[in-house]
């Protein structure tokens, strides 16, 4: 409470710096355990470990977030999140809303009027609407992109620690840990219209929840990751399309490598983690190394994860699929997904053979999956091969998937049975959950 009032006396109470002894366990100074994944590689994943006592902070709004993170610099920084910190709130704290970012004219009404394919055609949008939906997408940026730099720890405090509204963006930065965060709802005021996506046209959004872009050597650990308060299922069709508000919850791109995943939530979500982003980057080639273990996925559309180019561990993962899933595991170009000891759950009209689906992939190691009923908490089920039942009832317009994917995982901690991490996973992944 002392240390409270000092700040409070000193204008700082969104940026409180606190002595490492303040908690009784400071997961703040936890570092990668060996061998725990791709992020393990070298000289492992430590984030801000290294941090002195003047970079140890303790914030409860985004202005003191802004401050602590420093514009993404690679000081050795941990930030702790005590509570429920909005990324679309002004300097005073104050809630801000879609329309308070509107700028030079910009409407929806006047958006959906000006480029109504029946009237614009299938030309992309430009002229007045589109630049002005531009400039009111770039102040509402400039307000929830948040940056983490290099040799950084982001932490919540206790069980109930929210970031919402915001993109973490870690942008070529190395040594990054974030854990024990609910993160949620990037919510996109201003998504475009490209009229020659998926051949009818589609929207598209800004920002994911977290992204990995040409980022090194990074841990995401018992975080959860949702669209909590604005389900995309909830949203209005326009040119019959879903007026999409948010892109992924955790997407690795643009030569990130090293990068672990564990212990994680991603719930209530379409498009939820993409590993490698266009089939043309052959920069990626030799990096995409990830590894995902003990998370939950449910209730996601497709992409758990998609992947391109990367060598990526898929092991002892659990999936509760719903109704509208399109598929979990997508084989894109030159990816080499090694998964084992997965469950998944699903209901009855749900064919194992939607789980996988292949865009010019060749191959896919898996052994070990479990496939049962969407009540069981047991570790109940059956064994499935994922492989040899994508490639029986693939529709002919992808070539069969082979098993070998060129490597072994090597870098991890032990395989459970999938009937053990079922049951593990039920019980802890997630925000507010480490051990």
């Amino acid at each position: 409470m002392r240390l409270r009032q000092l700040a409070v006396a000193a204008g700082l109470l969104g940026l409180l710096c606190v002595p490492a002894h303040a908690e009784d366990r400071d997961i703040g100074r936890d570092t990668l355990p060996a061998n725990d994944g791709w992020a393990a590689e070298g000289a492992g994943t430590t984030g801000g470990a290294a941090a002195d006592a003047e970079h140890v902070f303790t914030v409860t709004d985004r202005a003191g977030l802004v401050r602590a993170l420093d514009g993404g610099s690679d000081t050795p920084k941990i930030i702790k999140i005590a509570g429920t910190i909005d990324a679309n709130t002004d300097d005073d704290g104050d809630r801000l809303d879609c329309s308070d970012y509107a700028t030079g004219g910009y409407t929806l009404k006047k958006y959906l009027a000006a480029y109504d394919p029946r009237t614009w055609g299938s030309a992309k949008p430009s002229g007045p609407q589109e630049e002005a939906r531009q400039a009111s997408a770039a102040k509402q940026a400039e307000r929830i992109v948040l940056p983490v730099g290099s040799h950084t720890t982001i932490v919540g405090l206790g069980d109930s620690a929210v970031l919402k509204g915001a993109g973490l963006q870690v942008k070529n930065a190395d040594n990054v840990i974030i854990r024990n965060l609910d993160v949620r709802d990037a919510y996109d005021c201003f998504p475009v219209w490209q009229p020659n996506t998926g051949g009818l046209g589609d929207w598209k959004t800004a920002y994911d929840n977290i992204w990995l872009t040409g980022a090194t050597h990074v841990w995401v650990d018992h975080v959860t990751l949702s669209d909590k308060g604005h389900p995309d299922a909830k949203e209005p069709t326009y040119f019959a399309r879903n007026y999409l508000r948010h892109d992924g919850l955790l997407d690795i791109t643009n030569g990130s490598d090293l990068v672990t995943v564990s212990w994680s939530r991603f719930a209530d979500h379409d498009k939820a983690m993409l590993i490698g982003n266009g089939d043309t980057a052959t920069g990626d080639r030799d990096k995409l190394r990830v590894t995902l273990h003990h998370n939950s996925f449910e209730s996601v559309v497709q992409r758990a994860p998609r992947v391109r180019f990367g060598q990526v561990h898929v092991y002892n993962n659990r999936y509760e699929v719903t109704d509208d899933h399109r598929y979990s595991l997508g084989v894109s170009t030159e990816s080499r997904i090694y998964a084992e000891n997965n469950a998944f759950h699903a209901p009855g009209h749900v064919e194992v053979a939607d789980l996988v689906k292949s865009w010019n992939g060749s191959a896919l190691h898996q052994s070990g999956t479990l496939w049962g009923s969407p009540r069981t908490e047991s570790g109940g089920g059956y064994p499935v091969d994922l492989l040899a039942i994508h490639n029986a009832y693939n529709s002919g317009s992808e070539r069969d998937l082979t098993a070998d994917v060129g490597w072994t995982p090597t870098l991890h901690g032990p395989v459970d049975s999938a009937a053990a991490a079922d049951r593990a996973v039920a019980r802890g992944a997630g925000a507010g959950r480490i051990p």
